[in-house]
């Protein structure tokens, strides 16, 4: 007997099974995720690698100093460059420097200057609160060192923030003597005339070891502004600026106070 003829089918081979759209979209989010945090740390290494790098060329730029006398500063520089004339300076060392100029520079600038750290704050904040247009009566010699010996003048956000910086760095790096030191060998006491020795020459004729007092306290006054004033034909108001720096280093002690730098 012959067996009915069967149709059969064959069932379609199974399609693979489609993922829930929720998580495709989770290892999205996950690829993303991990994505961004290498460029995280990508940028962090970057940063700590130019935060050292900063740090490695400030401290070549800063601490040879301590030991070395530096040949020029960048305000010698900006005048050389600005008037087309060599400038006069000569490095004379500390020991070779008569007392009273350090002490007539202290007094008439900073007078806290063995006390603090490169910063008075105190002074900060009274000038801040009288809102003056100048900031000198609130710049420390430190300060002064560092924009006189690396920056420029201005008053631009970014060198106040450099000089801050280096402020610290040359406290850190610098005994306060060596400090005070270089500030008397690049501060300005006279158009184009840069340091003790320069000026004690060139104004007075005679070498920086032999100045009085009277001729210390002089140059001293003429600092916020050597260009305008002067120490050779000093005017009744540096007469009487001189006059009372004399003062105040006789109250503070005289060279003594200085004793301990």
């Amino acid at each position: 007997m012959t067996k009915p003829y069967r149709r059969t089918t064959r069932k379609p081979a199974s399609s693979p099974t489609k993922r829930p759209r929720s998580d495709t979209r989770t290892r999205t989010l996950k690829r993303s995720a991990a994505s961004g945090r290498r460029r995280s740390l990508s940028l962090l290494r970057w940063g700590m690698m130019s935060a050292a790098a900063f740090l490695l060329l400030s401290l070549l730029l800063v601490l040879p100093w301590r030991w070395l006398a530096p040949p020029t500063s960048a305000f010698m520089l900006h005048h050389q460059r600005a008037t087309g004339q060599a400038v006069h300076h000569r490095w004379v060392p500390w020991d070779k420097i008569a007392p009273w100029l350090p002490i007539a520079v202290v007094a008439a600038e900073d007078q806290k200057f063995p006390q603090h750290r490169g910063f008075d704050f105190e002074s900060i904040l009274q000038a801040t609160r009288e809102r003056r247009g100048r900031m000198r009566g609130a710049s420390t010699i430190s300060q002064q060192v560092a924009k006189n010996l690396f920056l420029w003048s201005g008053r631009s956000y970014l060198r106040k923030g450099l000089e801050a910086y280096l402020t610290g760095l040359i406290e850190m790096l610098w005994p306060k003597r060596r400090i005070l030191e270089i500030y008397l060998n690049v501060a300005e006491f006279g158009p184009g005339i840069y340091g003790a020795g320069a000026a004690a020459e060139m104004i007075f004729g005679k070498p920086a070891a032999r100045l009085t007092l009277g001729e210390a306290s002089l140059l001293a006054a003429v600092l916020p502004n050597p260009v305008r004033m002067s120490a050779r034909q000093p005017s009744a108001y540096v007469n009487r600026r001189a006059g009372e720096i004399a003062g105040w280093v006789r109250k503070l002690g005289g060279p003594a106070y200085l004793s301990d730098l």
